[in-house]
Parts: C-alpha cells; sequence; structure tokens
C-alpha cells in the first residue's frame, strides 16, 4: 500500500517518478496486435468470467466436501472483484492523468483498471483453486501460468501504448494489497470462519450432530 501511496502522489505532484515514467514509456511502446492481444486479457469479459468459473468449482467442492461455510472464499473473491472498480474510478478522477501518445487524447488513466482486473481475476481464481490440487507440480504450474497472465496483461498495456508503466506498476500494488485480505479473510479463525474439511471425528447426524460429508481503462 506504501508503494502505490507513493507512486500516487508521485502522478499527482508530477514528480521525477513521472519523467522517468514517460521516457521509458517512450523506449518500450512498439504498438503490434500481439501485445494488444495481451492487452485484452485484462478486460471484464474475459478476466471475470475466469474468476467465476474457478469460485464455482472451488464452491463445489468444498461444499461436497464437508467444508465449514463452504461459501466464504468464493464470495470474497467476487467482493474483492466488486471493489476493483469502487477504488480505481475515484483514483483516476483525482489524478485525472492524460494517456500516452500513442492514444487519443483523454484523461484518467491512472491507475490502469485492466490491470487490476487481471490482478485480482486471475490472482483470487488461483488462490481458490490451490486447495485443490495436491500434486506440486500442477500448483506450481497454475501460479505460473498466473503470473504469466498478469505479466502478460502489464507488458501487453505498456507496449501498446494504453498505459504508462506507472499506471500498470500501481494497478500491480494495488491488487497485491487485495489479494492480501483475500488470504487473510478466508484464513481467519473464529468470528470470520476458517475453510476447512471437518475431520473424520467430526461426523453429523440428520439432528445436527457432528458428521462428514463426501475490466480498457
Amino acid at each position: 500500500m506504501v508503494c502505490f501511496a507513493l507512486i500516487t502522489w508521485q502522478v499527482v505532484a508530477d514528480g521525477p517518478l513521472v519523467r522517468l515514467d514517460e521516457r521509458l514509456s517512450g523506449a518500450l511502446i512498439r504498438p503490434d496486435r500481439f501485445s494488444e492481444l495481451l492487452a485484452d486479457l485484462g478486460n471484464v469479459p474475459v478476466a471475470v468470467p475466469v474468476l467465476a468459473l474457478a469460485a464455482g468449482y472451488a464452491a463445489w467442492r468444498a461444499r461436497a466436501g464437508g467444508t465449514d461455510r463452504w461459501w466464504r472464499p468464493a464470495a470474497t473473491a467476487a467482493l474483492l472483484m466488486a471493489l476493483v472498480p469502487a477504488i480505481v474510478v475515484p483514483f483516476k478522477v483525482l489524478t485525472d492523468r492524460p494517456g500516452t501518445p500513442a492514444v487519443p487524447p483523454a484523461t484518467g488513466y491512472y491507475p490502469s483498471g485492466h490491470t487490476a482486473t487481471a490482478v485480482v481475476a486471475y490472482g483470487c481464481a488461483t488462490l481458490l483453486l490451490l486447495p485443490w490440487l495436491r500434486r506440486a507440480a500442477a500448483r506450481g504450474g497454475l501460479i505460473t501460468l498466473c503470473a504469466a497472465l498478469v505479466l502478460g496483461v502489464g507488458f501487453g498495456l505498456v507496449r501498446r501504448g494504453y498505459h504508462w508503466p506507472l499506471d500498470v506498476l500501481a494497478s500491480w500494488c494495488l491488487g497485491a494489497v487485495l489479494l492480501t485480505l483475500h488470504v487473510g479473510c478466508v484464513a481467519r479463525v473464529g468470528g470470520g470462519g476458517h475453510e476447512r474439511p471437518l475431520s473424520g471425528s467430526s461426523r453429523r447426524t440428520s439432528a445436527g450432530t457432528p458428521s462428514r460429508r463426501s475490466g480498457p481503462s
């Protein structure tokens, strides 16, 4: 969060990081079809359905396995996804940052909504699916895929000229905070409800006693 606040301050104050950012953008912009396709992976119609599928699968597996509060991880992910525009849009208005020379004249490019959408959607999808993957190779592959998608979206946005590098970096920082909140909410024990399968000794009968059940901007 400190990193996000520092970048935001530099953008608002037109500080030295902004001038460095503009020079870096000029060196990186090379619009092509591939970079546009990468940027499109941060679109809401692409990223959010991926999260929805992962949330549905994780909720189904948790419920079928008798997990306590099986709905909580999926609901937390959905809430954080809904928070993305609620957080990003006010900062776009506050900073009123113009776009790069590669896009039509306009303002409101900071932070990158596409990047934040990608981080939260693909990141939460990964966090939801990881507990259900038993093999280390599968878990490592999923994490690698998530990182590749998030980095690819950021690279595509900068390469295509849709965003300045600082727009993307700030959204990575913001997304990291939201993913940390997801981990904290799901893992909290006690009042927050720790999502875990009921143990073999915690069986419930029909009377209620314990039993086990097998988005660009």
